[in-house]
C-alpha cells in the first residue's frame, strides 16, 4: 500500500513538474523586430539559468498589437508607444524594455560603411522621389571628395506595420514638411516610391541583394549583416556615426515620469552627441491577467533581463533602460497588472 502511495505521489510530483515547465516554455510574445537581437539573447540566458522558456515571434509592431489585443501572445511588443486611450480601451498597460536607434543604410560600390553623409532633408527627399540619384547635387554636397555614382536610387521601406517606420516617419516629418504633409508619421504609411520588404531582415536582405539601394534597419541588423551605413546629421548640426553612446545622449532628455503610459518618443531630440532617430521599444501585456502564473513568469523574464541583460544589449549596441526607470516600470507593474480576483501579480 505505502508503495502504490509513493508510485502515485511521484507521478504526481513528476506531472506537476512537466506541467509547470510546460507553461514556462509556452511564454510567448510576438511584434517588433527592432528589438529581437536582444530579446533572442535574452531569452536564451534566461532559459539557461531558470529552465524557462520564451518564444519570440519578429513580427512587426503592427502584428504584434493585432495579436495581444486578440490575446493569442501573453505579451506585444511595440516601438510606437500606444496612446493612452487606446491602451484603456484594449485593457492594456505598456512599459519600456530596451532603447536603440534606427540607421540608413546603403549598398554602394566603392562608398565604405560610415563614409557618405546624409541629412534628414535629403532622406526625406530620396523618399518622396524627389531625389534620383546618388549623384544628384543635394547628395554631393555634403559628401566633397566622395565619388559617388551615377546610378539610380532603388528605395527600399518596410512593407508591414512597423515600429521603426514609425520612428524612421516621425524623424523625417520633424524635419520635412513636405514629407509630414504627403507621408506623415506612422507604423504603417502611403509611401511616394519604392519598394517593401517585410521586418528589419527583410529591408536589410533587399537592400544588400539591390545595387544603389537605400533603406533604414535598428543598428544591430545593420551591424550584424555587415551593411554599409551613413551619418546623419542631427538637430544640433553634428555629422555622427550610430553607436550607443549617441542612442544614450539621445535618451538623456526622457521624461519618464510625465509621459503618459511611458509614451516617450526620442527622434530628433537636441544635444550635439544625440543619434536623431533612436527609439523605445515598448511591451504590452493585458491589465486583467487570464492567467496569472504566465503573466508572471512574462514580468520574471523581464525583471530578469533588466538585472541581468545589461552587458547583453550593450554588446548588441542598445541601451538598457536606467535603474531608475526600471524601478518606475515595476511600481507600474504592481499597480496595474492582476489577476481575475483583482489580486497584484507582482
Amino acid at each position: 500500500m505505502r508503495m502504490k502511495q509513493l508510485l502515485a505521489s511521484i507521478i504526481v510530483g513528476v506531472g506537476a513538474l512537466a506541467a509547470a515547465n510546460s507553461m514556462a516554455a509556452d511564454m510567448t510574445g510576438a511584434g517588433a523586430t527592432f528589438p529581437y537581437p536582444v530579446y533572442a539573447k535574452w531569452a536564451e540566458a534566461y532559459k539557461k539559468t531558470t529552465g524557462n522558456g520564451m518564444n519570440y515571434q519578429s513580427v512587426g509592431s503592427g502584428a504584434g498589437i493585432k495579436q495581444i489585443k486578440a490575446k493569442t501572445v501573453d505579451f506585444g511588443a511595440s516601438d510606437k508607444p500606444l496612446p493612452v486611450d487606446e491602451l484603456d480601451a484594449a485593457g492594456l498597460m505598456q512599459f519600456p524594455a530596451i532603447m536603440g536607434g534606427v540607421v540608413t543604410i546603403v549598398n554602394l560600390d566603392g562608398i565604405a560603411p560610415g563614409a557618405m553623409k546624409l541629412t534628414g532633408p535629403v532622406v526625406a527627399d530620396i523618399y518622396l522621389g524627389k531625389i534620383t540619384k546618388w549623384n544628384a547635387p543635394e547628395i554631393a554636397a555634403l559628401n566633397p571628395g566622395v565619388k559617388l555614382p551615377a546610378d539610380d536610387i532603388t528605395v527600399v521601406h518596410r512593407a508591414d506595420g512597423s515600429g521603426t517606420t514609425f520612428l524612421f516617419t516621425d524623424y523625417l516629418s520633424k524635419v520635412s514638411p513636405e514629407f509630414k504633409t504627403k507621408v506623415g508619421a506612422d507604423a504603417s504609411v502611403k509611401w511616394a516610391v519604392g519598394v517593401g520588404g517585410k521586418g528589419n531582415d527583410g529591408v536589410a536582405s533587399t537592400v544588400q541583394r539591390v545595387k544603389g539601394s537605400v533603406g533604414y534597419v535598428e543598428w544591430a541588423f545593420a551591424k550584424k549583416n555587415k551593411i554599409a551605413h551613413t551619418q546623419l546629421k542631427n538637430k544640433d548640426g553634428s555629422f555622427l556615426q550610430p553607436d550607443d553612446e549617441n542612442f544614450k545622449a539621445a535618451a538623456a532628455s526622457a521624461d519618464w515620469v510625465k509621459a503618459p503610459g511611458f509614451g516617450v518618443v526620442l527622434t530628433d531630440q537636441p544635444g550635439k552627441n544625440s543619434w536623431p532617430i533612436t527609439g523605445v521599444s515598448y511591451i504590452l501585456m493585458h491589465k486583467s491577467q487570464a492567467d496569472a502564473a504566465k503573466g508572471k513568469e512574462v514580468i520574471k523574464f523581464f525583471d530578469w533581463s533588466f538585472k541581468n541583460g545589461d552587458a547583453a544589449a550593450v554588446e548588441l549596441d542598445y541601451v538598457p533602460l536606467p535603474d531608475s526607470v526600471t524601478k518606475l516600470v515595476s511600481d507600474a507593474w504592481k499597480a496595474n497588472l492582476k489577476d481575475a480576483s483583482g489580486k497584484a501579480i507582482w
